[in-house]
């Protein structure tokens, strides 16, 4: 989850239903996909990068959902150009709509939620390859390399590919998600961390890891990966939390 607020509805909206959750992708998830995917300069790679990428983030907002679900909170998945969203919805409460409180322990869960389906996803992934005697090299954690390939010959070229994509784009998601930096899920753990140790101050506390974490990572990722997104995606937030902890808190 990188942004917080749902997108208005338009006219090109694709729309299901996924296990009972009403799904929404919004054109610009689209475009942004697109977009990302055409750094590649290859055909191949491009078509096999839009599903990927649509089916991981399914995937992490799905994990979200169902967390809702088992805190009896309703709920539905947008795609969106800021990636995805798991909105949770009122429910029924006599002639009224309500909506359903959480405690501190079950927002952690549901956040944590997303990024353990997409590990989950790469668990059954690495168990298919391994039992369909392939091997997968793990050496392109280190490098960011956008496509690698699953030593998988019963797939062939294109099988390896998707199988690769998917392992390497559910890894960085994930990992991205985990940074304590708002309003990625590891963020919105450390707030709910930081509020049940320390309910008068724990937002401050919270934002401020979130500033200094995010400047972190923004610096890592320029200097160490060389990634000008990872900067300024991290650079972004970092900015972000810095502006709510000077408006909340501004004397």
């Amino acid at each position: 989850m990188l942004l917080l607020q749902e997108p208005p509805p338009t006219r090109y909206d694709l729309r299901f239903s996924l296990a009972g959750f009403p799904v929404r992708v919004h054109p610009g998830f689209w475009l942004v996909t697109l977009l990302f995917g055409s750094t590649t300069g290859n055909l191949a790679s491009l078509l096999v990068w839009i599903p990927v990428v649509f089916i991981s983030i399914l995937v992490h907002e799905f994990g979200h959902a169902l967390a809702m679900r088992r805190f009896g909170r309703p709920s539905h998945i947008v795609l969106y150009l800021g990636g995805g969203l798991t909105v949770p919805d009122s429910i029924a409460w006599g002639y009224r709509q309500a909506d359903v409180s959480l405690t501190i322990d079950q927002e952690i869960a549901v956040s944590l939620a997303g990024p353990g389906a997409g590990f989950a996803l790469i668990a059954l992934l690495l168990a298919a390859v391994k039992l369909a005697g392939g091997q997968l090299g793990l050496g392109f954690l280190f490098g960011f390399l956008p496509y690698p390939l699953a030593q998988l010959p019963a797939a062939g070229w294109l099988g390896s590919l998707v199988i690769g994509s998917l392992l390497w784009v559910n890894i960085f998601w994930g990992l991205i998600n985990l940074a304590p930096v708002y309003p990625l899920d590891g963020g919105q753990v450390a707030r709910y961390a930081w509020l049940k140790s320390d309910p008068w101050d724990g937002v401050r506390k919270s934002l401020w890891l979130s500033t200094i974490a995010g400047a972190i990572v923004a610096l890592g990722g320029l200097v160490l990966l060389q990634s000008l997104y990872i900067a300024l995606l991290f650079g972004l937030l970092a900015f972000q939390s810095y502006q709510s902890l000077q408006s909340r808190y501004r004397s």
